[in-house]
Order: C-alpha cells, then structure tokens, then sequence
C-alpha cells in the first residue's frame, strides 16, 4: 500500500509539472536565479581562498641571528619552533646561504659588494624563516623568540633581530581580510537561500491556486495530508533538480571564458579546470541546494496557505 502511494504521489507530481508547463517553466527560471548566485559565489571563494593562500605563504617572519651564534644552538630554537602547534614550517638559511643571497638582491650596485670584499669575515648571521599555520598565530611564535627562550648554550642572547613587528601591519590586514571574506560569503549565501525559498514559495504558491478544485475534492474523499502534499513536494524537487542540471551546463561556457582571465589576474587559478576538476562536489552543491529549496518551498506553502 505504501509503495502504491509513493509510485501515486511522484507521478502526479511528475503529470502536474508537466500539465503546468508556464508556472513550471517560471519555478525553474526563478530558482536557476539563486542556483547562478550560489555557484557565483562558489567559484568567488575559490579564487579568493587560492589568492589568500598564495598570500599566507608569502607571509613569515623572519629571525636572524648575531654572527657569532653556534649553528647547534640555532637548530635547538629551529626544533622548537617546529615543535609549537601554532607553527607549519622552519627554514634554516647559513650564514653562506645568506651571503649568497645578499649578494645576489645587491648585485647591480658595486659599492655594496666592494664594501663586502674589503671585510675579512662573514657579516651576515644565520636566518629562521618561520611560517605559522595562521597569520594569527605570528604574535604568539613572536612572544616565544623573546626572552630566555632564545640563548646560547653560554647564556647570551644570540638573536640579533626578529621582524615580525615589521610586518606585523601586513599580517593584521591579511587576517582581517580573511576573516570579512569567511563572514561576507557566508552571509551572502545564507541570504540568497533565504530569499530564493521565498520567492520560490510564492511561485509555488501559484501551481497550488491552480489545482485547489483538485486538492478540495481530494479533502471530500478522505485523503491523508501527506498524499496532499506529496505532488507539490515532488514538483518542487524536480524543478531543483531541472534548475540544477541546467545551471550547470550554463556554468560551463561561462566558465571556460573566464578560464584564462581568472589565471592571469587572480595567481594562476584557471576557473575552469577548477570546474572540471570539482565537478562532482559543484553538483552536488547546486543540484543538492537545487532540491532542497524546492522541497522546502513546496512544503512550506502547501502548509501555510491550504491549512493542510
């Protein structure tokens, strides 16, 4: 018996969206409208994470030490470093590896290498670049370069200078932006849901105006609530999943079009081989939202203005 009101309720569901082909068509339209917008914002994030993040890896602080500091104490505050929870990664540059480099970012100015050439010894101490797991995260790896945290085997102080208070003015700002993205494209989303479950609602609202003689007499007869609401439930999953399906495919060109603009302007990121790449979890996102909005439409409304 159930499974005979389930095979009559889908299709007199599939029968009433095909019988209301305008109102279907205009459902479909209306929602393909939200579905563009969330897939919008989608792609939006993944440019804008893959910007970020090509960001935070830009973003370190760097510690460099006195020239007289034992390579062995060096790597004692290297390994604890590493060992902190807040910290992703440590790189030791020598003393030669520094003076190579320097040489290398002043090559084209003769007094400072001739100047360079005229000492008998190495000026430049070793270097620990050190890169936190979150921009956040530096002034605590910062609070621990200070104090007796960072003395030789002999006692001295063998840290010469640490430049995240120098940077410290880039690192908050990253970190706001991230956060007001995180924020801004959450609330965007959470909005167009909302708003396309209203309009959908109304929308819908129309296919059950059209079949209140049917709906009444189906009421006569004795018909349960849920064999009621099941079509309008069923018609408004399948105009999420017709919206889905095409919205998608619209996705397609326009993604290949952007493809090479978002590559150059937005570090390397071509959006449509993300497309390509994240196709199954993209259609699971809209296709996914896509059904859920209509679901939840239909429901709402048979409810609210049948008084079902």
């Amino acid at each position: 018996m159930l499974r005979t009101n389930i095979k009559r309720v889908a299709r007199t569901g599939f029968f009433d969206f095909w019988r209301n082909g305008t109102v279907s068509l205009a459902s479909v339209l209306i929602m393909m409208v939200t579905l563009l917008v969330i897939g919008g914002i989608l792609f939006s994030s993944a440019v804008l994470n893959t910007s970020l993040e090509e960001l935070r890896n830009k973003v370190d602080i760097n510690v460099t030490f006195v020239p007289s500091a034992e390579e062995k104490d060096i790597l004692s505050i290297k390994r604890s470093l590493e060992s902190m929870p807040e910290v992703s990664l440590v790189t030791y540059v020598t003393r030669e590896s520094a003076l190579e480099a320097f040489k290398l970012r002043h090559a084209n100015d003769q007094s400072i290498l001739s100047a360079l050439n005229e000492l008998d010894d190495n000026p430049l101490g070793a270097v620990l670049n050190v890169k936190a797991k979150d921009p956040s995260q530096y002034e605590s790896v910062a609070s621990f370069l200070q104090g007796k945290n960072v003395v030789g085997s002999d006692g001295d102080q063998i840290v010469d200078k640490v430049n995240f208070y120098q940077n410290k003015t880039a690192i908050d700002k990253l970190t706001r932006i991230i956060n007001a993205a995180n924020t801004l494209g959450f609330a965007v989303t959470l909005t167009f849901i909302i708003l396309s479950i209203l309009t959908s609602f109304n929308t819908i609202r129309l296919t059950i105006y059209i079949a209140r003689d049917e709906i009444a007499v189906m009421r006569l007869v004795g018909a349960s609530n849920t064999y009621i609401q099941g079509p309008f439930v069923v018609v408004g999953i399948i105009y999420g999943i017709v919206a889905g399906i095409v919205t998608l495919f619209v996705f397609l060109p326009i993604t290949y079009w952007l493809g090479q603009v978002t590559e150059n302007f937005f570090i390397g990121l071509n959006i449509f081989d993300y497309y390509l790449s994240n196709f199954p979890m993209i259609f699971i996102i809209i296709v996914g939202s896509g059904i859920l909005i209509g679901a939840l439409s239909s429901f709402l409304a048979i409810r609210r203005y049948l008084k079902v």
